[in-house]
């Protein structure tokens, strides 16, 4: 497992987040699946991130999980077959936020492996994905209301790396 971590609130990560993906990640249309919901703050960064990577990529990757149409944890089997469907030879990245410990919160984290989106708060959800981009936006691992105390402004920050990253990565800026 490959893994790569850049700290958000020490500096601008774009271009390495870039060049991790240039190097791990080899499909000629990148699928890239968000996940998360606009109804808790904290989880929104995957669907932020999805909405303005579409408008970025323009054609040149597909965005699955918006801010419009968000990837939750009862759409994971779901999205993730027709997923499968559609794009039976691809690797898949899936960009999700996470709650990490204290030293963590404000870095992104890539995977050369999925996720389990929902641990976080305690569901048995699929693996989703081949790489993952994780945005650490909280700290308090054994509060399941941990998602609905993070602050706007970290969502941002961690999704502005992120969304740069991967447009620089596959053509978007």
């Amino acid at each position: 497992m490959i893994k790569f971590v850049f700290n958000s609130l020490e500096r601008n990560n774009s271009f390495e987040i870039s060049k991790c993906l240039r190097q791990n990640y080899n499909s000629k249309i990148p699928i890239i699946v968000c996940i998360g919901s606009d109804l808790v703050v904290g989880d929104s960064l995957g669907p932020y991130v999805g909405t303005k990577l579409i408008k970025l990529l323009d054609g040149k990757a597909f965005v699955y999980g918006t801010l419009d149409s968000p990837i939750t944890a009862k759409e994971i089997p779901i999205i993730s077959q027709t997923i499968k469907t559609l794009h039976p030879l691809s690797k898949i990245i899936v960009i999700d936020a996470a709650v990490g410990n204290k030293e963590d919160v404000g870095q992104v984290k890539i995977y050369d492996q999925g996720i389990k989106p929902g641990l976080g708060v305690n569901k048995n959800l699929p693996l989703v994905g081949d790489v993952s981009i994780i945005g650490i936006v909280s700290n308090n691992i054994n509060d399941k209301n941990a998602l609905q105390c993070v602050r706007m402004w970290l969502v941002e920050k961690l999704a502005c790396d992120i969304i740069n990253g991967v447009a620089t990565a596959f053509g978007g800026v």
